[in-house]
């Protein structure tokens, strides 16, 4: 190491080494800190957060009875997509549709505010009176304004034709039949909409369109609670409808008390030491099982084999040369049993 004033020899003439340390001061040596651990891009300022809420972008709107139903989710994040500081105010109105083109502001001008309805799980719900609105077609939007002030879009504006409140049916009435349950209700011409609860499920689920007086619920299960209600539905054109308020609940349990049908399409043909037996399929849900029935020539029925679903059965006991004749019933479940299907002869060679 070279120290000050060392003398270098070997050289042509011999040289002293000088220098002097002059300490730098603390704001240069931090920025040369900086640039020796990487030196970043220095810039303009970003610009500060809008901040504005995000519109509303699922607006559902419909006609329940005298009052109209808006349901929309509630947004989560700005424009900028930074979650947004509660609380928030909504801006729901409802206004008759202006001309064409259509103007948000000048619909706003004229709509009215509609109070605030109750918000669950980040849904919020209205319930405004249709009466006033009777006969109009009406458009219904909503906008959010954040904490600070500061208001979303419009949402996407629905437009609603509004009609006399459609009548609610009366309660259905239940009856247990063999296809299944059987609905039937009180209600003028039209089309009514049904809804099923079935055993331990919370919630209604929609299950068919039908015209009155009734129809017939095919996908039921014995030994099973079914609950069900009924709404009048009318047709407003452009995928609009309204609805009638939701009739009373009408329950039942169905029990297994019918027989299945009678079996069809029996066929009974020899082969080389048996009689080979096949017929149609019973298509009943409680379907347990067949009964197999033979007679010789001029003989009375007996059963002679009990067979699961399969719709088919092999007699081995025959002999050749006898006349036989078969018949099939069908069982249910429940231990009823069917009539007999038409009998089939087959003759073993």
């Amino acid at each position: 190491m070279l120290h000050p004033g060392t003398r270098l020899s070997g050289l042509a003439r011999p040289l002293t080494l000088h220098w002097s340390f002059m300490p730098r001061r603390p704001t240069e040596l931090l920025a040369a800190a900086l640039c020796l651990t990487g030196c970043g891009y220095i810039g303009s300022p970003l610009p500060p957060l809008a901040n504005v809420p995000a519109p509303v972008s699922e607006l559902a709107v419909v006609q329940r009875g005298a009052r109209i139903i808006v349901h929309f989710k509630l947004p989560t994040a700005t424009t900028e997509g930074v979650e947004i500081q509660s609380p928030l105010k909504l801006d729901l109105r409802i206004g008759p549709a202006t001309g064409t083109p259509f103007h948000a502001a000048e619909w706003a001008a004229q709509a009215t505010a509609v109070p605030p309805g109750p918000i669950e799980n980040g849904v919020a719900t209205y319930a405004i009176p249709s009466p006033q609105w009777t006969g109009k077609d009406v458009t219904i939007g909503v906008r959010v304004i954040g904490s600070n002030g500061k208001e979303s879009n419009w949402s996407a504006l629905e437009a609603l034709p509004v009609v006399p409140p459609p009548q609610q049916p009366g309660p259905p009435k239940l009856e247990s039949t063999a296809q299944g349950l059987r609905l039937t209700w009180e209600g003028p011409a039209g089309e009514f909409r049904i809804y099923r609860r079935a055993g331990d499920e919370k919630a209604f689920t929609r299950l068919a369109d039908a015209q009155p007086p009734g129809w017939t619920d095919r996908t039921t299960e014995f030994g099973k609670p079914y609950t069900y209600v009924v709404q009048r539905i009318v047709k407003l054109g452009g995928n609009r409808e309204a609805e009638s308020d939701p009739s009373e609940e009408a329950g039942m349990t169905p029990e297994d008390t019918f027989p299945p049908a009678a079996p069809s399409g029996l066929r009974a043909s020899p082969a080389a030491n048996s009689v080979e037996l096949s017929w149609d399929r019973n298509l009943e849900p409680g379907l347990a099982g067949y009964r197999i029935y033979r007679a010789a020539a001029g003989g009375e029925f007996e059963k002679i084999a009990e067979v699961s679903q399969i719709p088919a059965y092999s007699d081995r006991a025959v002999e050749h040369g006898k006349l036989y004749r078969y018949a099939v019933s069908a069982f249910g479940k429940s231990g009823f049993e069917s009539p007999r299907s038409a009998a089939a002869d087959a003759t073993l060679p």
